[in-house]
Protein backbone atom coordinates (compact mmCIF):
# COMPACT_ATOMS: atom_id res chain seq x y z
CA UNK A 1 0.00 0.00 0.00
CA UNK A 2 1.27 3.48 -0.85
CA UNK A 3 2.53 5.63 2.03
CA UNK A 4 -0.07 8.15 3.15
CA UNK A 5 -3.05 8.80 5.40
CA UNK A 6 -6.29 7.01 4.59
CA UNK A 7 -9.84 6.92 5.91
CA UNK A 8 -10.96 3.33 6.46
CA UNK A 9 -14.24 1.89 7.74
CA UNK A 10 -14.01 -0.43 10.74
CA UNK A 11 -16.26 -2.79 12.62
CA UNK A 12 -15.87 -3.84 16.22
CA UNK A 13 -17.29 -6.70 18.24
CA UNK A 14 -16.89 -7.71 21.84
CA UNK A 15 -17.36 -6.00 25.16
CA UNK A 16 -20.79 -5.18 26.51
CA UNK A 17 -21.97 -3.38 23.38
CA UNK A 18 -22.09 -0.02 25.17
CA UNK A 19 -18.76 1.25 23.81
CA UNK A 20 -17.93 1.87 20.17
CA UNK A 21 -15.13 3.29 18.07
CA UNK A 22 -15.41 5.97 15.43
CA UNK A 23 -15.73 4.70 11.87
CA UNK A 24 -14.23 5.53 9.52
CA UNK A 25 -10.94 6.09 11.27
CA UNK A 26 -7.53 7.36 10.22
CA UNK A 27 -5.08 4.76 8.91
CA UNK A 28 -1.48 5.87 8.34
CA UNK A 29 0.90 3.91 6.14
CA UNK A 30 4.63 4.57 6.43
CA UNK A 31 7.28 2.35 4.92
CA UNK A 32 4.91 -0.60 4.68
CA UNK A 33 3.77 -0.34 8.32
CA UNK A 34 0.21 0.67 9.20
CA UNK A 35 -1.12 2.42 12.31
CA UNK A 36 -4.70 3.31 13.13
CA UNK A 37 -5.98 6.19 15.21
CA UNK A 38 -8.77 4.58 17.26
CA UNK A 39 -11.23 6.93 18.99
CA UNK A 40 -13.52 5.40 21.58
CA UNK A 41 -17.03 6.66 22.38
CA UNK A 42 -15.86 7.26 25.96
CA UNK A 43 -13.05 9.13 27.75
CA UNK A 44 -12.73 6.23 30.23
CA UNK A 45 -10.24 4.05 28.37
CA UNK A 46 -6.71 4.42 29.71
CA UNK A 47 -4.85 1.62 27.90
CA UNK A 48 -5.08 -0.71 24.92
CA UNK A 49 -3.18 -3.94 24.42
CA UNK A 50 -2.40 -5.10 20.88
CA UNK A 51 -0.21 -8.13 20.23
CA UNK A 52 0.92 -8.12 23.88
CA UNK A 53 2.08 -4.48 23.79
CA UNK A 54 0.50 -1.70 25.84
CA UNK A 55 -0.56 1.57 24.24
CA UNK A 56 -1.57 4.72 26.14
CA UNK A 57 -3.96 7.41 24.88
CA UNK A 58 -2.45 10.07 22.61
CA UNK A 59 -4.83 12.74 23.93
CA UNK A 60 -5.74 14.20 27.31
CA UNK A 61 -9.18 15.72 26.59
CA UNK A 62 -12.35 14.22 25.16
CA UNK A 63 -12.90 10.61 24.22
CA UNK A 64 -9.90 8.28 24.50
CA UNK A 65 -7.77 8.08 21.34
CA UNK A 66 -5.02 5.51 20.71
CA UNK A 67 -2.57 4.93 17.87
CA UNK A 68 -2.21 1.18 17.41
CA UNK A 69 -0.46 -1.04 14.87
CA UNK A 70 -2.46 -2.69 12.11
CA UNK A 71 -1.00 -5.84 10.60
CA UNK A 72 -3.53 -6.62 7.89
CA UNK A 73 -6.83 -5.42 6.48
CA UNK A 74 -10.03 -7.49 6.25
CA UNK A 75 -8.88 -9.83 9.04
CA UNK A 76 -9.95 -9.52 12.68
CA UNK A 77 -7.49 -7.85 15.06
CA UNK A 78 -7.92 -8.93 18.69
CA UNK A 79 -7.30 -6.13 21.18
CA UNK A 80 -7.96 -5.42 24.81
CA UNK A 81 -8.95 -2.06 26.21
CA UNK A 82 -8.87 -1.09 29.85
CA UNK A 83 -11.78 0.97 31.09
CA UNK A 84 -11.85 2.85 34.37
CA UNK A 85 -15.60 3.54 34.14
CA UNK A 86 -16.42 0.75 36.59
CA UNK A 87 -15.56 0.59 40.27
CA UNK A 88 -12.09 -0.66 39.36
CA UNK A 89 -10.18 -0.93 36.03
CA UNK A 90 -11.24 -3.81 33.76
CA UNK A 91 -9.64 -5.19 30.60
CA UNK A 92 -12.25 -5.90 27.96
CA UNK A 93 -11.71 -8.02 24.84
CA UNK A 94 -12.65 -6.56 21.44
CA UNK A 95 -12.11 -7.53 17.83
CA UNK A 96 -11.57 -4.78 15.24
CA UNK A 97 -11.73 -5.38 11.48
CA UNK A 98 -10.49 -2.81 8.96
CA UNK A 99 -12.52 -2.88 5.73
CA UNK A 100 -10.16 -2.76 2.72
CA UNK A 101 -13.11 -2.23 0.36
CA UNK A 102 -13.82 1.15 2.01
CA UNK A 103 -10.48 2.50 0.79
CA UNK A 104 -10.34 4.35 -2.53
CA UNK A 105 -8.47 2.31 -5.14
CA UNK A 106 -6.41 2.93 -8.24
CA UNK A 107 -5.45 -0.07 -10.35
CA UNK A 108 -6.02 -2.43 -7.38
CA UNK A 109 -3.71 -0.33 -5.16
CA UNK A 110 -4.97 2.14 -2.57
CA UNK A 111 -4.70 5.87 -3.08
CA UNK A 112 -3.83 7.92 0.00
CA UNK A 113 -6.08 10.77 1.03
CA UNK A 114 -3.04 12.76 2.14
CA UNK A 115 0.32 11.99 0.62
CA UNK A 116 3.34 13.63 -0.88
CA UNK A 117 2.60 15.46 -4.13
CA UNK A 118 5.12 16.38 -6.76
CA UNK A 119 5.83 20.06 -7.26
CA UNK A 120 4.59 19.79 -10.85
CA UNK A 121 1.27 18.33 -9.70
CA UNK A 122 0.74 21.17 -7.22
CA UNK A 123 1.57 23.81 -9.84
CA UNK A 124 -0.92 22.27 -12.29
CA UNK A 125 -3.69 22.14 -9.68
CA UNK A 126 -3.08 25.71 -8.42
CA UNK A 127 -2.89 26.99 -12.00
CA UNK A 128 -6.22 25.37 -12.85
CA UNK A 129 -7.84 26.92 -9.78
CA UNK A 130 -6.58 30.44 -10.61
CA UNK A 131 -7.72 30.08 -14.23
CA UNK A 132 -11.19 29.05 -13.10
CA UNK A 133 -11.39 31.99 -10.69
CA UNK A 134 -10.33 34.49 -13.39
CA UNK A 135 -12.94 33.13 -15.82
CA UNK A 136 -15.65 33.37 -13.19
CA UNK A 137 -14.71 37.00 -12.33
CA UNK A 138 -14.85 37.98 -16.04
CA UNK A 139 -18.41 36.65 -16.27
CA UNK A 140 -19.50 38.80 -13.32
Amino acid sequence: MTDGVYSVAVTMTGGTGRASITSPLQLTVTGGSMTAKVEWSSPNYDMMIVDGKEFLPVNTDGNSVFEIPVYTLDEPLSVQAETVAMSEPHLIDYVITFDRSSLPSENADNVPLIAGCSGVGIVVIVGAIFTAIKKKKRKL
